[in-house]
């Protein structure tokens, strides 16, 4: 049937059903499903087939249900996520997928999970390259792709019938803490069991995400939701006027009002500190980079999917734009903003001992100059949700990473009380700190205010893209020196980052950088100072780092080559200067407990040796393919920089016997909803299959800060571990139990034994609260630390977490091209609360790094699509070896600290020692394409023709 000959309804069988739906004939397979059907485990990531979230089964071949029209349905079959279950083979693919820990965030988990199922269906014996081919055309920004493969090749175990998905845990065998390592042997416990630390512990919302019902942003809305879509500056700089609305309104049918700046009933800006709200929700009269919002239109879905935006009525004025550092930082520069003349946003700065008279005085010198371009987050769940006024009140649903900063800005440009608004997180597609900063929220709560309708909006993937935040971009000059003996002695780092248009996180990467700047080791004499700089370009934030990764790039290069010249291994040379308790470091900080640098490196040798041996045997036989192997230490201060950092938990009883954790860590797929739940469990003494869980929602958790900095495990598992010993504390107090009590809740029944001898409490009978609570434990906690002094000095941070990882990489000395190989990477993570979770988050990270070093450069305008802008995919990530270093922190929950950013900051450096192993040249454009690769070993003169 061609579309011509469409008439508006189709016959199709959806999960064996037979349906019959009208449709227009632009209609789309995954509009259909999700709109027509409410069959919203399809996810829509790109609507191009870029992405392959909403990858269904048609005819059982899988196929992007994007790009298939309505009118190609008639007569044929289709099965999507929330029909797997019918299917023996999808039913193993789920338990499979889940005891594997392959869901993270869970976006891109349903197209995972059809592709799957069409290769299990055909193919009976499995191998790594039929699944990578197989699934290739679906993209994870979360898992590192391998959890995946494991899941798929493990899939047949699950075969066999059972009640439902696998909900067994797995504990560690011995003592993890008696050697560098975790044990890597494990024994199957029962989920019933109230030993829950260190097990591992199948994801708590981790079904949802595998059966299509978990709720994204763009999943659910009231019925008579308006529609929202912003209008946005083509221009990185322009003056604008908009022309007559009265008139545009009345003559586009379905639309019904445009919001501008002089509709927003609050203040007209917002941003992350205090005294930085430079971000308008809609600009007001010239905008600043492109992308920015200047109006949003408001109607009826049909209009606004309809709406040709050359039919607004605004002219622009294009300006000079600042692109680029250079561009910002010259003297005949214009100001991006008045308050800052030379467009220097702010400035961090470290300084210890004297660098000048350390350089003089050492006997090897390594310098460099390093840049990066901006990197885009490309989480698979754009930006959505929806808002409505509730009375005198405003709730919000959509994505974030911090409910609480949302609350408070969404209060900031209404004008109201941060009471007044409520925030209720959908689930997190994705975030990496690119939904920490706000984006459609004011926008959907000003339409719902002042509408009195609830509103709803979907950013496409380019404007998705073009409007919300990137890594920054970074011009790091650094030089390193060190003894004869090859002892560090100095090291001074200039580093500029190109914060964009507006503040966002600029100040946290210019304070957090000169503190990391030296990495993990003793160096004595010390002047990092940065800046983050204004511009025309897009908005830099935050991005699994804050800055941290391309510090690191620049030391552990300087650190490489100093080895070379002192004659050191560069193993060695790391062990040597690596810091280790009761070091002191930069900022003037002696490091207490839980540096467990040293013991990852010591892991790392038998790998790294025998790497080293398999590239030399193999450089001998080959010419144009060289092996190279690097390797890379990390860094990185748990929590806010010098800054307050509390998070509060409550934990609740009622008479009913219903357990309920009240948790304000939104989850963005790193697991936080599972560690913090088995921390409050194994604190109470209490399985966690107990336990009621309510997380996010303003309105029933407290502020447990946001989920970045690598904080919630260590800060908010502590605030959960301390309420569930205050909840414990007063049960026992009142059955005059000991602490070696065990306790026991079934039903209204909680029991509790010492030494045999039982006391049970009838919580039916117990007074209560209005809420029916009959016991109650709320904790909290706030890592100690101190601010930093003009120079720098001070406590900025708790506890770190460390890391080393090595890779091995072949380089085509024709193309430029590299390919990896292998990476085995060693973590300090203080103890690990579920290695599975760790293991997720250490693939994910050097997912990551792998972009930021060989592959990903955000260009605004050219790259708004994962068509243009590449991402790791399957092919991309090679095998990864990990051993999980356990050196208890003492104020961290059982000894926890946090692994989201260490994940990925030694990857890409690693990847670059790698390449200049492999070939005697140094990349020091980042990321490493081919060209510049190949226009390195040009100009060192090691090119092979092609």
């Amino acid at each position: 049937m061609t579309p011509e000959e469409f008439t508006g309804a189709v016959v199709l069988t959806v999960n064996d059903k037979k349906v019959e739906v009208a449709a227009r004939p632009d209609m789309r397979l995954s509009r259909l499903l999700r709109e027509e059907l409410g069959l919203t485990g399809t996810k829509v990531g790109c609507d191009a087939g870029d992405c392959g979230a909403c990858t269904v089964l048609i005819d059982e071949e899988q196929a992007c249900a994007c790009l298939v029209a309505a009118a190609q349905l008639e007569g044929r079959r289709v099965q999507t996520i929330e029909g797997i279950a019918n299917d023996p083979i999808g039913r193993a693919l789920q338990r499979s997928f889940h005891h594997h820990g392959a869901a993270q965030c869970g976006i891109c988990t349903p197209g995972m999970l059809m592709a799957s199922l069409d290769l299990l269906r055909r193919v009976e014996k499995l191998s790594l390259p039929m699944i990578e081919a197989a699934l290739g055309g679906v993209l994870c920004r979360c898992t590192g792709y391998l959890k995946i493969c494991e899941a798929v090749l493990d899939a047949q175990r699950f075969l066999e019938p059972d009640e439902g998905l696998a909900e067994d845990v797995l504990l560690p065998t011995g003592d993890g803490d008696a050697s560098p390592a975790v044990a890597t042997a494990y024994e199957t416990r029962p989920a019933t069991s109230a030993v829950a630390v260190g097990a591992r512990v199948a994801r708590l919302d981790g079904l949802p995400k595998l059966d299509g019902s978990e709720t994204y942003g763009a999943d659910k809305a009231p019925q008579d939701a308006l529609w929202l879509r912003a209008i946005r500056s083509p221009h990185a700089r322009a003056r604008f006027s908009i022309g007559d609305l009265g008139a545009f309104v009345s003559n586009e049918p379905g639309i019904f009002r445009v919001l501008t700046a002089a509709d927003v009933p609050g203040e007209n800006s917002f941003g992350i500190f205090p005294d930085m709200k430079d971000q308008p929700v809609f600009a007001e009269g010239e905008t600043r980079y492109r992308g920015e919002a200047v109006a949003a239109i408001i109607g009826e879905r049909a209009a606004i999917d309809g709406f040709d935006v050359a039919r607004f009525p605004i002219r622009w004025e294009p300006l000079e734009a600042l692109i680029g550092l250079e561009a910002a930082l010259s003297p005949n520069a214009h100001a991006v903003h008045v308050s800052r003349p030379d467009n220097v946003l702010v400035r961090g700065w470290v300084e210890k001992g004297d660098v000048d008279s350390a350089f003089h005085g050492s006997a090897h010198v390594a310098e460099g100059v390093f840049s990066t371009g901006f990197v885009e987050h490309a989480y698979i769940e754009p930006e959505a949700g929806f808002a409505r006024r509730v009375g005198d009140r405003v709730e919000v649903f959509a994505s974030t990473q911090a409910p609480y900063m949302s609350r408070d800005e969404v209060a900031r440009v209404l004008g109201v009380e941060p009471g007044d608004v409520r925030i209720v997180p959908s689930a997190c597609g994705g975030g990496f700190g690119g939904k920490l900063d706000v984006s459609l929220q004011p926008m959907l709560a000003i339409a719902a205010w002042q509408m009195g309708v609830p509103v709803r909006s979907v950013y496409t993937r380019p404007e998705s893209m073009a409007a919300t935040t990137k890594r920054h971009p970074s011009a790091i000059s650094a030089r390193a020196a060190c003894d004869a003996e090859g002892r560090i002695t100095a090291y001074a780092m200039e580093a500029d980052f190109d914060t964009g248009a507006y503040a966002s996180w600029g100040p946290t990467v210019a304070g957090r950088v000169p503190v990391h700047g030296t990495g993990p080791y003793r160096v004595p004499n010390v002047l990092n100072r940065a800046r983050a700089i204004y511009s025309n370009g897009p908005i830099a934030g935050a991005f699994r780092g804050f800055g941290v990764p391309q510090a690191a790039i620049a030391h552990e290069a300087l650190y490489d080559e100093l080895a070379e010249k002192c004659g050191l291994d560069r193993l060695e040379f790391r062990l040597l200067n690596a810091l280790r308790v009761a070091d002191e470091t930069a900022t003037g900080q002696v490091l207490q407990a839980s540096v467990g640098l040293d013991r990852c490196l010591e892991a790392l040798r038998p790998n790294w040796k025998r790497m080293l041996d398999e590239a030399r045997t193999l450089n001998a036989k080959r010419a144009v393919m060289r092996r190279g192997v690097g390797i890379a230490c990390m860094w990185y201060g748990i929590g806010n920089t010098a800054l307050s950092n509390p998070s509060r938990m409550r934990l609740t009883v009622t008479r009913e016997g219903k357990l309920t954790f009240f948790n304000g860590a939104v989850d963005i797929g790193q697991g936080s909803t599972t560690v913090l739940t088995q921390i409050a469990a194994d604190a109470l003494g209490l399985p966690v299959t107990v336990f009621t869980l309510v997380s996010g929602d303003t309105d029933r958790t407290a502020d447990a800060g946001k989920s970045s900095a690598s904080r919630q495990t260590f800060v908010s598992g502590k605030a959960a571990e301390n309420a569930a010993l205050a909840l414990r504390a007063e049960i026992l107090r009142h059955t005059n139990a000991g602490p070696d009590a065990r306790l026991s809740l079934q039903g209204s029944r909680l029991t509790v034994d010492v030494k045999g001898e039982s006391s049970v409490i009838d919580l039916a009978s117990w007074p209560s609260g209005h809420d029916g609570v009959v016991f109650e434990g709320v904790g909290d906690f706030d890592p100690p630390t101190e601010p930093l002094d003009v120079k720098g000095q001070g406590v900025p941070y708790a506890t770190y977490g460390f890391a080393a990882q090595i890779v091995a990489l072949d380089v085509d000395m024709g193309l430029g091209t590299v390919r990896l190989d292998h990476f085995v990477a060693a973590h300090d993570v203080g103890r690990a609360i579920n290695p599975t979770l760790v293991e997720g988050q250490i693939h994910g990270g050097i997912a990551q790094g792998i972009g930021l070093a060989l592959m990903e450069e955000y260009v605004p305008g050219r790259t708004e699509n994962l068509h243009d802008y590449l991402i790791p995919s399957f092919g991309d990530v090679p095998p990864i070896d990990i051993i999980l270093v356990e050196s208890p922190e003492p104020l961290g929950p059982f000894g926890a600290k946090g692994v989201g950013e260490p994940a990925l900051v030694p990857a890409a450096p690693a990847i670059l020692g790698a390449i200049r192993h492999a070939t005697g040249v140094s990349i020091r454009e980042i990321p490493a394409l081919p060209h510049r690769v190949r226009a390195a070993l040009e100009a060192a003169g090691v090119a092979l023709e092609i």
